[in-house]
């Protein structure tokens, strides 16, 4: 039953996130706004909608762990699986100009955020601090889109253009808005309060199985995504839905997550997980820096980097499977 909670939960999440998107896109068009801010907001917030109901649900119903679980484990998942299983197919292209300046915002910004987890505590202006830096960050992508950088704001718009189906009338939009948000609760609330169950049957931590059958299933529309695009040969649109996903991840959803109830760090997390979390954004500096595709040995490693950590959490090395989950109520 409890894995049934935990499908039926990612169910109502995936398809509530997607019908919400396409109502928020049609509502935003119906008003006029240009299709490059509702790329950068109504599209941005929607995709990461599962996310960061999840990891509010969490931390509302008293297990904070799996909220960040989710978060840093969605994190390593995007680049390291989301990126490793495309690439094995067709070569994904670094060499777009906005990815450079992208990707040193990503690791500016998880080098940040591991230095907040290293107080022990993400606090309510801990969480005001890291909105306020991705409300930047996007008061400065739509500047440079606007301005200089044509391939961004072209990709962004493109992106818009291929959510299909989006209703036409008003109405219609506002209930695809509201069914959405409904599915997203129900969805959430199941997702928690299963993983929850089979961390209490496992004998793991709430932390753990957000690292993993949390964190994999919220990536799941990022990788069906990037495996779509390389069997047609577009895997290149993968590194930027990676990249966006993540700065959203750490900046948009723990920083609103911890405004709602502060989020305490596991200390395994300082030890092992944020560390793989640097790291893997690391691995991506050298063919983003270079303008290299990642290719298939360049997937491969990605691959089994993700394979060998997810062994990791489970095999006692990270230290995350010795912590007990029997404090978990609700």
């Amino acid at each position: 039953m409890m894995y049934l909670m935990v499908a039926g939960g990612l169910a109502f999440l995936l398809l509530g996130g997607d019908v919400l998107v396409r109502g928020a896109v049609a509502l935003a068009k119906r008003f006029s706004i240009p299709p490059l801010i509702i790329g950068l907001t109504v599209v941005a917030f929607g995709t990461s909608a599962p996310e960061l109901v999840v990891s509010v649900e969490a931390a509302l119903s008293g297990v904070p762990e799996l909220a960040i679980g989710n978060v840093v484990g969605s994190n390593i998942a995007n680049i390291l699986l989301v990126l490793g299983l495309p690439a094995l197919i067709f070569p994904i292209a670094c060499d777009a100009p906005s990815i450079r300046r992208d990707c040193a915002t990503m690791i500016a910004a998880s080098a940040i955020f591991m230095g907040l987890c290293f107080t022990g505590l993400l606090q309510a202006w801990q969480g005001l601090l890291m909105l306020l830096a991705l409300i930047g960050y996007l008061g400065w992508t739509y500047y440079t889109a606007r301005r200089n950088d044509r391939q961004t704001a072209e990709a962004i718009m493109e992106e818009i253009e291929e959510i299909a189906s989006r209703p036409q009338s008003a109405l219609t939009a506002t209930v695809f808005v509201l069914a959405g948000l409904l599915g997203l609760v129900v969805g959430s609330n199941m997702l928690v309060k299963g993983a929850v169950d089979v961390a209490r049957t496992l004998g793991l931590s709430e932390a753990t199985i957000g690292l993993t059958m949390v964190a994999l299933g919220t990536s799941m529309p990022e990788l069906a995504t990037a495996l779509v695009a390389a069997l047609r040969r577009h895997a290149d649109v993968a590194i930027g839905n990676v990249i966006g996903s993540n700065l959203f991840n750490i900046l948009g959803i723990m920083g609103i997550t911890a405004m709602v109830m502060p989020v305490p760090v596991p200390a395994a997390f300082l030890k092992f997980d944020l560390w793989v979390m640097i790291g893997a954004s690391l691995l991506l500096a050298p063919f983003v820096l270079r303008g290299n595709a990642i290719r298939r040995v360049g997937g491969a490693v990605l691959s089994i980097a993700y394979a060998a950590y997810i062994w990791s959490l489970f095999s006692g090395v990270s230290a995350m499977s010795d912590a007990s989950a029997a404090r978990i109520t609700f």
